[in-house]
């Protein structure tokens, strides 16, 4: 690895034998898009292995450390028992991995949010007795948003311990699927429901109900993390801006939530015409990196693309690990 700088990757993928099973034995209705990605296929291969496979990929794209999180749908979409066991067993096996190898792994805790207080609780365990730094949710647990007042056991507690919160995209509801996303084709719908766009709007929806719920108001020292650029909603702050903060009783834009309250990172789409606008519109001190494995190919090379930016040596850095460090540092164990 270079000694320049370092890269922490922070959207890095991996699942377990027994969260396959549990997705596996769910209804229907409530398996995710994300459910053959996630098992099937060199991805399924890729995510369930923790070791020198996975390493080597890091090597190959200039990787120091990854930051594993339970891959999407996470256990919110199981029924709250099966969730709150789940949740313990994925978070032991993270912090045994960072134990083993604590040079080139760190870790999202997994919450059981069909469940809010044993979710609380278990992140309060994962921060201070495991080492786990912070957590991965879903803006949905089933038809309920990340905002409502269920889940503020959760947001409170991710607050106290300033651990922040990565959330994810996850598949939009069938009714939107089925109103916006089909008849293109089976695995054409598939993929404009999810990657192709259609969850980067449902994340970047939740992130936005956050703020217009007044969460940041509440609880000031909460940080949440978004990957792909923002999912979409950060190109429209000014129309949003215009229209929004007033009716949603906020004493500021939407815009200055995104500069104090929220971190971006690119989530594998290594864009140089992304990446400046990301800094011109949050500033490079709410960068940091991801590499979405291994779900964008692992040849992909993340020191590549940050030699390559147009970034003063300390901003590279930054966004490289240091934002991260620098965030990690604050969290309250």
């Amino acid at each position: 690895m270079s000694t320049e700088y370092r890269i922490v990757a922070l959207e890095e993928h991996m699942v377990t034998a027994a969260v396959v099973d549990a997705w596996q034995k769910a209804e229907p209705r409530r398996r995710d898009l994300a459910l053959s990605p996630s098992t099937l296929g060199e991805s399924g291969r890729r995510l369930a292995e923790i070791g020198n496979e996975r390493i080597a990929a890091m090597d190959a794209a200039g990787i120091d450390t990854q930051v594993l999180s339970l891959s999407a749908p996470g256990v919110q979409n199981l029924d709250p028992p099966d969730a709150v066991a789940l949740q313990r067993e994925v978070n032991d096996r993270l912090a045994e991995t960072i134990r083993d190898r604590p040079d080139r792994f760190q870790a999202f805790a997994t919450l059981a949010t069909p469940a809010p207080e044993a979710a609380a609780a278990e992140l309060e365990r994962a921060v201070t007795g495991l080492g786990l730094s912070g957590a991965m949710v879903f803006g949905r647990t089933g038809d309920r948003h990340l905002d409502e007042p269920r889940f503020r056991p959760l947001l409170e507690t991710a607050a106290a311990l300033r651990a922040p919160l990565y959330l994810h995209p996850q598949s939009p509801p069938i009714a939107v699927r089925e109103a916006y996303y089909s008849g293109l084709g089976d695995r054409l719908d598939a993929a404009l429901a999810t990657h192709g766009i259609g969850w980067h709007y449902d994340a970047g929806l939740e992130l936005l109900r956050l703020i217009l719920a007044g969460v940041f108001d509440r609880f000031p020292d909460l940080q949440v993390i978004v990957g792909h650029w923002g999912e979409l909603m950060m190109f429209y702050l000014d129309r949003i801006d215009a229209a929004l903060p007033e009716l949603a009783g906020l004493d500021r834009p939407v815009s200055d939530y995104l500069r104090t309250n929220v971190f971006v990172t690119p989530s594998g789409i290594l864009s140089q015409k992304y990446l400046r606008w990301a800094v011109e519109t949050v500033g490079a001190d709410r960068l940091l990196f991801a590499a979405d494995y291994p779900f964008v190919p692992p040849a992909t090379g993340a020191r590549t693309f940050l030699d390559a930016a147009p970034l003063e040596p300390a901003e590279r850095a930054a966004v490289g690990s240091a934002n991260w460090e620098r965030l990690r540092a604050g969290i309250r164990r």
